[in-house]
């Protein structure tokens, strides 16, 4: 059943935005880096630890039976929340940057010297380093494709990359940076109609839009718990059935054999092939407690109040001098990277910390992104489902009396 969409309610569900900081409210603005975590969630994992904690899959006892029915049952909300054809296409990793190192270590046998990959500039380190693994170690060229001035991805560059060399492209569902929102579905239309296959970063994506892996039609798609407002150390890696089976398994120990002999290995099947060793159990059930804690409410309501928070924002700082946001593309998620000028966003973030508001300041682990626009590092203000106009405010106040101090 859903729940109406009351921001002062929602907010009762998340017990740390009632703290103070520095004697302020807290105004917690850095959700593209991680989100908060509502009582759902917490209590999930809490309970399961307090009533019936025991390792999953291998155990016989009524423990080891209830929370792998637990984990799985995980598993399964994964498969719905991404409309995946099976619970057996959910990988769960430690992150979204395990997933992409799997996929990645997992194709290097079909790959030889001059193949190329192709990415943007736009991606993500966690989508870029793996890649550079196989450019290292196996010969492997990149194909970078840039962005148009709004900051979209520049379909046209991007299918004049996409060639009769390419093998793969890995490009993000959604920026981290940006905000820019990709045509996923496109992307993996050039990319199939040269037989390459497709990686989707949807570590920001899978909070903010509406994704449905089948109707996308990727390879691969990964996302992160804690950008869910689940936990940390969480993961899930999504592969078309066919493309899990064709990869090689990324680490060895238990849970991901078959058989084991003195002179030969056989391994178990997609999942559990990429799931060596002991899972992460207790934040697998709180993911799919945040899934469902998430489901509550109807998409539509939290992307138009999302928006609303962002474009209150922009306009709040539209007539600073020398403030410079980063990404105007239509129909961005809410994200807003800005920078002024003179003025350094460790400096500014810093100083707004004072009066309770937490944003993000760095290079955002983009540097190739920072080096298009131009700059070191970005400040960022990334906008989530507990955030309110008030806390909007909060920040353009804060803003502006730490800009009045280092200008």
């Amino acid at each position: 059943m859903r729940r109406p969409f009351d921001v002062k309610v929602i907010r009762n569900d998340f017990p740390v935005l009632a703290r103070e900081v520095n004697g302020k409210p807290l105004a917690y603005l850095d959700n593209a880096a991680s989100a908060q975590k509502p009582d759902a969630v917490i209590d999930a994992m809490a309970n399961q630890a307090r009533t019936s904690y025991a390792n999953v899959h291998r155990g016989l006892h009524t423990m080891a039976n209830e929370t792998t029915e637990k984990f799985e049952a995980a598993r399964r909300r994964v498969a719905g929340f991404l409309n995946a054809p099976s619970p057996d296409n959910i990988v769960f990793t430690r992150g979204a940057t395990e997933g992409i190192n799997i996929v990645a270590n997992g194709i290097a046998d079909d790959l030889k010297p001059g193949d190329e990959i192709v990415l943007s500039i736009m991606e993500h380190h966690s989508n870029i380093v793996p890649w550079h693994f196989l450019r290292e170690r196996y010969g492997i060229v990149l194909r970078w494709v840039g962005l148009n001035a709004d900051g979209t991805l520049d379909m046209d560059a991007l299918a004049e990359a996409i060639g009769p060399q390419t093998r793969f492209v890995a490009l993000s569902h959604m920026s981290n940076v940006l905000g820019t929102i990709s045509d996923g579905a496109e992307i993996v239309r050039l990319a199939h109609n040269v037989g390459a296959r497709v990686l989707l970063d949807g570590c920001q994506a899978a909070v903010h839009l509406d994704v449905d892996v089948t109707l996308l039609g990727c390879d691969f798609y990964v996302f992160s718990g804690h950008k869910l407002y689940g936990p940390t150390g969480i993961g899930v890696l999504y592969g078309a059935p066919e493309q899990l089976d064709r990869l090689r398994p990324f680490q060895g120990g238990g849970e991901m054999i078959e058989i084991v002999e003195i002179d030969r290995v056989t391994y178990n099947v997609a999942p559990h092939k990429f799931e060596a060793g002991t899972p992460p159990i207790l934040e697998a059930i709180g993911l799919g407690a945040a899934i469902d804690w998430y489901a509550q409410f109807d998409l539509a309501d939290i992307i138009a109040h999302e928006a609303k928070l962002y474009q209150r924002a922009c306009a709040g700082i539209a007539g600073i001098n020398g403030l410079k946001i980063h990404g105007t593309a239509p129909n961005k998620g809410a994200v807003l990277s800005f920078s002024i000028e003179g003025v350094h966003p460790h400096d500014l973030a810093q100083l707004i910390d004072r009066y309770g508001v937490a944003i993000r300041a760095g290079h955002h682990c983009a540097q190739p992104l920072m080096q298009h626009l131009g700059c070191s590092a970005s400040a960022r203000a990334s906008f989530g489902i507990y955030n309110t106009v008030s806390e909007v405010d909060q920040f353009l106040d804060a803003l502006d009396k730490a800009r009045n101090m280092l200008v």
